[in-house]
């Protein structure tokens, strides 16, 4: 002890300096990983490039070529596989038909999507349990889904289900897929799609609504404001960011409509006697039936020339990641 009877301070023990790795050594390692990084991405960056990018920049040659049963680079015909496609009645009919019906299945998509989001978002017991039974419809095929449409559910039969439903209140077997006046293939086509995408946008939703601060809806409950004052207030334009980007998704979804629509109304035959046709499936049959390949590849680069300026619209009318407030 010292005289103001406090004990002497301890020399703390000097740690030893960290041994220096050698130069070489370091770059030796450096190389290894770099090496290691290379020989596992080089096989997928490789057929990316060759399945993905090659293809569509042959593609987009090919729409530029006369190329009827062959898939090589024949006469350069400028324009002209555009032109003949635009010229086209039976593709300008599809390009109406699938804007009326993304004009139909989106807003219907979106309101079922949101609404059940916020039911799921209340619940306080077994919300995992609902979110994982809207979500696995989701992980389903469209192909897979459209047969049991197709088969089971309105096949058109009396024992089919919505025939058997229909019995119980006195109406007679219906043939959904085949009546066309009035279309009732819509109520198959319309269900389908939204058994198969509400789930997976109601995620997306209550990811939204969770990140909304709870102080928000408390300061609205001492001022006394009710579930749909809250709801109009608050929630909506907290989501709106969230909102922006699912409609992206759903439009781009609804323009490249095909599985369901071939699915449905595929009879083995070829195209042709369906009633609707989307322009994926007129462009299904102008490269692989008709095998002009020319005239095909110029109708995918203008039907993604179509997403893009829809995309680019909403963008501007509606905005994308801009601020809450």
């Amino acid at each position: 002890m010292t005289a103001t009877g406090t004990a002497p301070l301890r020399k703390r023990a000097a740690r030893p300096a960290p041994a220096k790795v050698p130069r070489r050594r370091r770059l030796t390692e450096r190389r290894s990983k770099a090496l290691a990084f290379i020989v596992l991405t080089a096989p997928m960056l490789i057929g990316l490039a060759v399945f993905r990018y090659v293809a569509i920049g042959w593609s987009f040659l090919l729409s530029f070529s006369e190329a009827r049963r062959t898939i090589s680079l024949g006469k350069w015909v400028g324009l002209d596989n555009y032109k003949e496609l635009l010229s086209d009645e039976r593709f300008r009919d599809s390009l109406t038909m699938i804007v009326l019906f993304t004009a139909m299945i989106v807003p219907v998509t979106f309101v079922a999507s949101l609404g059940l989001a916020v039911l799921v978002n209340r619940v306080r017991r077994g919300r995992a349990f609902f979110r994982t039974a809207f979500l696995l419809p989701a992980a389903v095929s469209y192909v897979a889904a459209a047969m049991i449409w197709k088969m089971a559910l309105f096949s058109g039969v009396p024992s089919g289900l919505a025939n058997t439903i229909g019995a119980l209140f006195g109406a007679d077997a219906t043939p959904w897929i085949q009546t066309q006046s009035p279309p009732l293939y819509w109520i198959v086509l319309v269900t389908l799609r939204l058994w198969l995408q509400v789930g997976l946008y109601m995620i997306l939703f209550i990811a939204g609504l969770q990140s909304i601060p709870p102080h928000l809806y408390e300061a609205a409950s001492l001022d006394g404001a009710g579930p749909w004052r809250t709801f109009r207030s608050i929630t909506f334009p907290m989501l709106r960011n969230t909102s922006v980007a699912i409609l992206l998704l759903m439009f781009i979804a609804a323009l490249q409509a095909f599985d369901e629509f071939y699915a449905i109304f595929s009879t083995g035959a070829s195209l042709g006697s369906e009633p609707v046709r989307t322009p994926l499936m007129h462009l299904y049959g102008v490269a692989l039936q008709d095998q002009d390949y020319g005239v095909g590849s110029a109708g995918a680069f203008l039907l993604t020339l179509l997403i893009v300026l829809i995309t680019l619209v909403q963008g501007r009318i509606l905005g994308f990641a801009r601020d809450k407030d």
